[in-house]
């Protein structure tokens, strides 16, 4: 694995505005980062990533089945207890989901290492399904790549595959509603970019800003014009839903939600001490532990609020002692866990952290964000990767 300076396309802004990839620049940083690409070779894409990514996946959703059928550990998840028979039955009737992100350490050499699980509103994947694809053709065709270049990108293909397989079997209803939080310009372009997915395989959607979704008198959730929303793909956290002045009435399943009430389980860093009490010592874990009264970390370890997002509220206590911490709007929630010190790989003062993404259970490539800090953000820059043998 090679950090490699490249000439960036001298139109890749208009390219990118006129595509809908608004955000490409953050607060006049650079989000989007063609300067220099990530290269990997076959071996360390299909044994390190792929392999892992599907091994973990399918911990993870063992997990899950025996999570719904533990008050002990819905408890530990910190899950409000009215929601759990909701989470349950999600579960028991295979609600079905569309995709999630686990993000990776890894540095070339060794075992990738899970950091979290992104199973509810994973975001950077336009920019990975699609921009950084189109970045691979157009360099290749422009002599800048080499013409055996190749890239750990599937996603899209396999989100078409998804959308189409859910139509089939009737699993989902018509229109599709989508929807975000209003003034999120990076969320509408994801959902925008979902719904175009959907398009391709005939599925007919509509748009509701996830402000203005409604409650008819008979108890049925509607969008702007009144209309019964069948099925929902919410870019909106499961536990800000159950927050919300709605939350109870989700609980009747009077719709169908994409991702599912029980991903509810997985976007919960809980997951990640349950993981590492079941399978202790792993190759792909970091030990990982709640917070407890007694429990005395040793020197290097992450705190990681339950519900944290994006590396927001990460207090972080490095090998030698330094301590780094991150702000957000998670700080309220006393519930953590404590993740044992294991740092990104540095190339050339950059810190870059893997998005391995699943789609309906199949690992389907990669997008990297690299930070000059050892906490990646949301604004941290998303850099595109190619693989090179």
């Amino acid at each position: 694995m090679r950090r490699i300076a490249i000439a960036e396309r001298a139109d890749w802004r208009s390219q990118a505005e006129r595509l809908g990839f608004l955000f490409h620049t953050i607060d006049g940083e650079r989000y989007w980062d063609e300067r220099a690409y990530y290269a990997l070779d076959l071996r360390q894409v299909e044994d390190d990533i792929e392999d892992p990514s599907l091994a973990l996946h399918g911990m993870a959703m063992d997990l899950v089945d025996e999570v719904v059928r533990s008050e002990e550990l819905l408890a530990r998840l910190a899950i409000p207890p009215a929601y759990w028979d909701w989470i349950r039955s999600s579960w028991q009737q295979r609600d079905p989901h569309l995709y999630g992100r686990m993000d990776l350490a890894y540095d070339g050499t060794g075992p990738a290492k899970l950091y979290e699980l992104n199973y509810d509103t994973p975001t950077s994947l336009y920019e990975a399904a699609y921009f950084q694809w189109l970045w691979l053709e157009q360099q290749i065709e422009a002599g800048v790549l080499p013409r055996h270049a190749d890239q750990y990108n599937r996603i899209q293909e396999l989100l078409c595959e998804a959308f189409a397989t859910l139509a089939k079997g009737r699993l989902i209803g018509s229109p599709v509603h989508f929807s975000a939080v209003a003034d999120s310009m990076e969320d509408r372009a994801t959902v925008d970019y979902l719904r175009d997915c959907a398009h391709q395989v005939g599925i007919a959607t509509a748009y509701v800003a996830i402000e203005d979704i409604g409650l008819s008198a008979d108890g049925w959730f509607t969008d702007t014009t009144d209309r019964v929303i069948q099925t929902l793909f919410k870019l909106y956290p499961l536990e800000f839903m159950m927050e919300d002045r709605f939350g109870p009435d989700l609980r009747r399943h009077a719709m169908q939600l994409l991702e599912p009430a029980w991903k509810a389980i997985l976007s919960n860093k809980a997951i990640l001490p349950l993981l590492w009490e079941r399978h202790p010592g792993h190759p792909n874990l970091l030990p990982a532990h709640f917070v407890e009264a007694d429990f005395q970390p040793q020197a290097g370890w992450v705190r990681k609020p339950l519900f944290s997002r994006e590396g927001a509220n990460i207090e972080m206590v490095t090998a030698g002692g330094e301590r780094i911490r991150s702000d957000g709007p998670y700080g309220d929630h006393p519930a953590a866990i404590i993740q044992q010190y294991h740092p990104l790989p540095c190339f050339d003062g950059n810190y870059p952290l893997i998005g391995s993404w699943i789609i309906a259970d199949v690992p389907a490539g990669i997008g990297i964000r690299e930070d000059t800090s050892l906490i990646t953000q949301d604004t941290s820059r998303f850099v595109p990767h190619a693989i090179i043998d």
